[in-house]
């Protein structure tokens, strides 16, 4: 049976928190057992309904593979001169395919030169024969990535989850967007340095204008 993998990401733009890449492979005729689950791309589903289909996927699935990305390992890509986010992404992509061994695999695509992202990705590839699908918006077009992006979804949540226990005070999404984490970042952003993203810009604003003024203050 020729088997079929799908990779997607959650929480690639948060300022708190892991990133996390998933991958799902199963047999491509096995592939209608998915679409009666009522699948598909995670933002499109509630929390409840991610969580339902998490175990049905995993269930179903013939393996799959989860990798959690610490704040510190992306901004260590970032600081680097040889990576970058989307190298970071390919890397770990890469890992995951080798993991799951699929004749082809189908990726949401981060980055706006796919041809280049294919081709660092391949590099990375123990099977140089693997049939690389790359595309934007892959999550709502092809089934088996948005049963990635559910299995990736539920993980970062549940990520969040463990650190709001930890804290037990509101963090938020951990998206600069959402004003519960620009408070906590406010107050917290020299504060569990391993929950933060340091090379992030709304991080680096925050960390500028305190010190600033704290010379304010000190003058």
């Amino acid at each position: 049976m020729v088997l079929i993998s799908g990779i997607d990401e959650a929480g690639r733009g948060p300022v708190i928190g892991p990133l996390v890449i998933a991958g799902v492979s199963i047999g491509e005729k096995d592939l209608n057992r998915l679409k009666k689950f009522g699948i598909r791309d995670s933002k499109l589903l509630s929390p409840k309904q991610r969580e339902d289909l998490f175990d049905k996927i995993t269930n179903t699935a013939r393996k799959y593979k989860i990798i959690i990305i610490s704040p510190k390992e992306i901004d260590s890509a970032l600081k680097s001169k040889n990576l970058n986010l989307n190298w970071l992404e390919a890397i770990k992509s890469a890992e995951i395919i080798n993991f799951l061994k699929p004749k082809k695999a189908i990726i949401d695509c981060p980055s706006n030169n796919i041809t280049a992202y294919k081709n660092f990705l391949r590099k990375h590839l123990k099977n140089k024969k693997t049939k690389l699908v790359l595309e934007h918006k892959a999550d709502i077009k092809y089934i088996i990535v948005s049963a990635a992006s559910i299995i990736a979804k539920v993980t970062r949540d549940n990520e969040i989850k463990k650190i709001q226990k930890k804290i037990k005070e509101p963090v938020g999404s951990g998206y600069p967007s959402d004003p519960i984490t620009i408070n906590f970042l406010e107050k917290n952003y020299n504060n569990y340095p391993e929950i933060f993203r340091k090379e992030w810009a709304s991080w680096k604003n925050i960390n500028k204008k305190k010190k600033q003024k704290s010379l304010k203050d000190f003058q």
